[in-house]
């Protein structure tokens, strides 16, 4: 019998909390939980897809994840190991991230040539050389010319700066690439041009993704599995082609009936024009009970944990739909 793989990614009780002043003339502190605790799994060669409403904590999940923000508790693991940033070079060949908008995260002043070799030659001690050789093999693989290397940032069209910072996120060869709204900035044409390099990519170097988006269409074309985040907190999660067409949690469902689709006219669903709960004064139980056509007492008091409503879907809610 063959032993179930591990996973390549590992994340229990992973929250983040800030703590927020209450003004002039009120005492003490309060805290606004970004994230609330979050528990996941990742096999190795899985998309993992990452959607749900601006400020529902997916940038942050994935910023904790690399290492870019410190948690507030919880932990993370590669391979069955603490991941530790201490090691930049260790880490690197790890998990790496590509922006939104990875022009952003580029020296103006710098040809890509400069900002790339910095961690070839500072991590990894490679020669002029060996820095011409890696760079000409990442940019190869996402299909650039290699004398865009001696260009600057500005000088690249929107789906030419995704794949440099595709580029960028290879350079050490790493395990786990986290892509953060990768093609929301760009044209429909250029946006299957990336997905798919990416599909290739995947399938040669046998990388693992977390993909977050709040395009669903292409976040159920690209995922294996997905995970719905609401209010910091992930209240479904499973495989991709079962959470839009049989979701269990309302939440799911209303995302899925406010996504654009050609020929479907846009109607105002229930609960889709409420606002969300206020972060410096959560709701006691369910944060999506005042959006949701099924509350009931017990939403608003008791919150919802997850739990089994399908095969290997699991939903945060007190009245689930059958999966």
């Amino acid at each position: 019998m063959t032993p179930a793989p591990q996973p390549v990614l590992q994340v229990e009780n992973l929250s983040k909390s800030y703590p927020v002043g209450r003004g002039l003339f009120r005492q003490g502190k309060a805290v606004v939980r970004a994230l609330h605790p979050v528990s996941l799994s990742v096999l190795p060669g899985e998309t993992l897809g990452i959607v749900g409403e601006s400020g529902c904590g997916k940038t942050t999940l994935a910023r904790m994840l690399v290492g870019l923000l410190p948690p507030s508790t919880g932990t993370i693991e590669i391979d069955g190991r603490p991941f530790d940033t201490r090691d930049r070079r260790v880490s690197s060949q790890q998990i790496q991230y590509v922006f939104q908008d990875p022009i952003s995260s580029l020296n103006p002043r710098k040809t890509i040539r400069q900002t790339m070799e910095v961690p070839l030659k500072v991590l990894f001690g490679l020669d002029r050389a060996g820095r011409q050789r890696r760079l000409s093999e990442v940019f190869e693989a996402v299909n650039l010319r290699p004398e865009f290397l001696d260009r600057y940032p500005h000088e690249f069209s929107g789906g030419q700066a995704q794949r440099i910072g595709i580029a960028r996120a290879l350079l050490a060869k790493p395990k786990i690439i986290v892509l953060d709204e990768p093609v929301s900035a760009l044209d429909v044409s250029v946006q299957a041009q990336v997905l798919n390099l990416l599909a290739d990519l995947r399938a040669e170097h046998g990388l693992t993704y977390l993909f977050i988006s709040h395009d669903l269409a292409v976040v159920e074309a690209v995922s294996d599995r997905v995970a719905v985040l609401y209010f910091g907190a992930v209240v479904e999660i499973g495989p991709a082609e079962r959470i839009f067409a049989a979701p269990s949690h309302p939440y799911t469902r209303l995302l899925a009936a406010s996504a654009p689709a050609i020929g479907r006219p846009l109607v105002r669903r229930d609960g889709a024009g409420a606002e969300l709960p206020d972060p410096l004064n959560p709701p006691p139980g369910c944060a999506f009970a005042q959006r949701c056509p099924k509350v009931s007492g017990r939403c608003r008091a008791e919150t919802p944990q997850l739990r089994a409503t399908g095969e290997n879907q699991l939903a945060a809610c007190h009245h689930p739909d059958p999966a």
